[in-house]
């Protein structure tokens, strides 16, 4: 089972590398980086020791079933069976670890709902994305915090962010950046018209706020008095901060801290993730135009599709994914999503 997809014998060579670099008596004077050793290494050690073991369990039931055939023993073989195809499912499992190759992948992910163009129709549709996600949150392994909510003047909501912490989680919510497209009846029009909503959403990984410089000159810091509805989405505060970056104008906010320092503090790390984002960004488009490509931009395409009437799809557009239970992905059923942006995104990397 070495090599193949997993690359075990680059990991076992990685292994000896990083045993290194672990021990070494100055490893904590980064701590960014000891963390980010320590943790390759325990992944590698545990890939390893799992794929060691399902090798032993192969051969061992192979062994096994040979013996129940020439016995005959139809219950020692339905046990086999049992066995491999549990096998096959840890298999499965880390075979999706190999998804996660990209040099982000590990870090937090910081996710922002916008809504836009169409007033109330976007607000409620950028609404039903967060409790999309925070659905989806609440059954994961995931934790997250809501950062702030600016809530619309009729219903719904003009923007959200929440940061986003657990194993892979920028690599899983990466598959959520771009433009969402819902097509419906609209609850609002007494006309009962058919209405289509789009609302961004903007996902990047979070970083220090050491890593990233940062003018203070180039800041306008706002505080505010929390909106949140009647505590629906956030604790009510007095303490509220918004910082806008003048030369990019990206703007991020806080409301969700107990202090109006530490909302600052949290701001000044989301704005942090977003310049760095940003200035990928901007690297990314110089590159493209220097190879002549003609590629768009940042979360402004359009990825996925939720059609209420007159059918019921769910589809993305990058993977061709399509999902009829529209009201299971509305509540929070949308990681066949990100496992098959994922597998996409792999074969993009490949076809390089």
């Amino acid at each position: 089972m070495p090599g193949g997809s997993f690359d075990v014998d680059r990991k076992i060579e990685e292994l000896t590398e990083l045993r290194a670099a672990a021990a070494a008596p100055d490893l904590w004077d980064d701590q960014e980086r000891a963390l980010a050793v320590t943790r390759k290494l325990s992944q590698h050690e545990a890939t390893i020791a799992q794929i060691e073991e399902l090798q032993q369990r192969i051969e061992d039931g192979e062994v096994l079933l040979d013996l129940a055939a020439e016995e005959a023993d139809e219950s020692a073989a339905a046990e086999v069976a049992a066995e491999l195809l549990d096998v096959e499912r840890i298999l499965a499992k880390l075979e999706r670890e190999t998804l996660f190759y990209a040099e982000y992948d590990d870090r937090p992910a910081i996710v922002s709902i916008h809504a836009g163009a169409g007033g109330v129709e976007a607000h409620d549709w950028a609404e039903m994305l967060l409790r999309m996600y925070v659905r989806y949150l609440e059954r994961s392994s995931f934790r997250f915090e809501l950062d702030e909510v600016s809530p619309g003047e009729e219903a719904g909501i003009k923007s959200a962010t929440l940061t986003v912490t657990g194993d892979h989680a920028y690599g899983m919510f990466e598959s959520e950046r771009g433009v969402h497209r819902l097509v419906r009846i609209s609850p609002f029009d007494s006309a009962s018209r058919r209405h289509t909503s789009f609302a961004g959403v903007d996902v990047v990984p979070e970083v220090e706020v050491n890593d990233v410089e940062i003018n203070e000159e180039d800041l306008r810091v706002d505080t505010y008095r929390s909106q949140g509805a009647g505590g629906q989405h956030v604790n009510t505060s007095d303490s509220a901060v918004r910082i806008t970056h003048l030369p990019t104008g990206i703007v991020v906010a806080c409301q969700n801290e107990r202090s109006q320092l530490q909302n600052k503090n949290r701001a000044m790390q989301i704005l942090a993730s977003r310049l760095a984002e940003h200035a990928r960004a901007e690297q990314a488009k110089e590159i493209a135009t220097i190879r002549g490509e003609q590629t768009e931009a940042g979360w402004g395409r359009q990825i996925r599709s939720y059609v209420l009437q007159p059918y019921q799809l769910v589809k993305d557009l990058r993977t061709d994914l399509e999902v009829g239970n529209v009201g299971g992905v509305l509540d929070g059923d949308i990681e066949p999503f990100m496992d098959a942006y994922l597998q996409w995104r792999r074969a993009a990397h490949e076809n390089e």
